[in-house]
């Protein structure tokens, strides 16, 4: 008898304790995916701020020319940012406004504000390798995706994730999957998107990390498609300020084609 009540306990034990393992890798995914998220959504606003004020210069390179511009741009918010062209002086005064999910352009030679449809988000960013959509909402990859941490390693000390992003079903995006390398710092290293197929489009690369504005941020990045390693486009942030006090005036159609803030 001793030794079939042993028998017995033995599957009562067995059966908890195997809920407890089948439970155990569910809770550690859940709590892995609000991590990635937490993760993205940090990054996010660590290169944002609540506001920002900063002087950047664009290269657009390709194999037979290169064209160099400087622009100013404001943040405020996760929806609102204006960038306006400073430098070549033949197209001082362009400008993008983006306001939540609308986009416009203002050009001085036409004295025209165009609002961009979204037929055309995935178009091309003032001729460069950034498409409209990667100027104007950048939380959208925190509200329509799917976050999950593919790998933890250390970097020269540092703790660095990487990310898999995959978008909602009902996403208005074009990308299949995006991979993200993040710092512990906030700072994204590799910002790779892929397309329905899971080809490799195209890749943002940091490669200037500092201090600036009181935080460590991206300094130079540059954005790359996989089939012509030719063509490339880099930003270097000049100068930024953060936590600056910007006026919601600064953010309209009639100050993106009057400039007065």
């Amino acid at each position: 008898m001793q030794r079939f009540h042993e028998f017995r306990g033995t599957p009562l034990i067995a059966c908890a304790l195997l809920v407890t393992l089948v439970a155990m890798p569910l809770n550690i995914a859940e709590s892995a995916q609000r991590d990635a998220t937490q993760i993205v959504r940090d990054a996010v606003n660590h290169w944002r701020g609540l506001s920002s004020d900063g002087v950047m210069t664009m290269v657009i390179h390709r194999p037979d020319w290169e064209r160099s511009m400087t622009m100013r741009a404001w943040t405020k918010g996760d929806d609102r940012t204006l960038v306006r062209v400073l430098e070549p002086r033949k197209d001082r005064g362009n400008g993008t406004l983006t306001d939540e999910d609308s986009m416009w352009t203002y050009s001085p030679k036409v004295n025209r504000v165009i609002k961009i449809p979204s037929s055309m988000m995935g178009q091309s960013w003032m001729g460069s390798d950034f498409s409209n959509k990667d100027v104007a909402r950048m939380d959208d990859i925190i509200d329509q995706y799917d976050h999950s941490i593919l790998s933890v390693e250390e970097v020269d000390g540092v703790t660095v994730y990487e990310i898999q992003s995959i978008p909602h079903e009902d996403a208005a995006v074009v990308w299949g999957r995006e991979v993200l390398r993040i710092s512990e710092d906030h700072v994204v290293l590799t910002h790779k998107f892929y397309d329905q197929d899971d080809e490799l489009v195209k890749v943002l690369t940091s490669l200037e990390i500092g201090e600036m504005g009181g935080r460590v941020i991206a300094q130079r990045q540059r954005m790359g498609k996989v089939d012509t390693p030719d063509e490339w486009t880099e930003i270097q942030v000049v100068s930024v300020d953060y936590e600056v006090e910007l006026k919601d005036s600064l953010f309209t159609l009639s100050n993106l084609r009057n400039p007065r803030d």
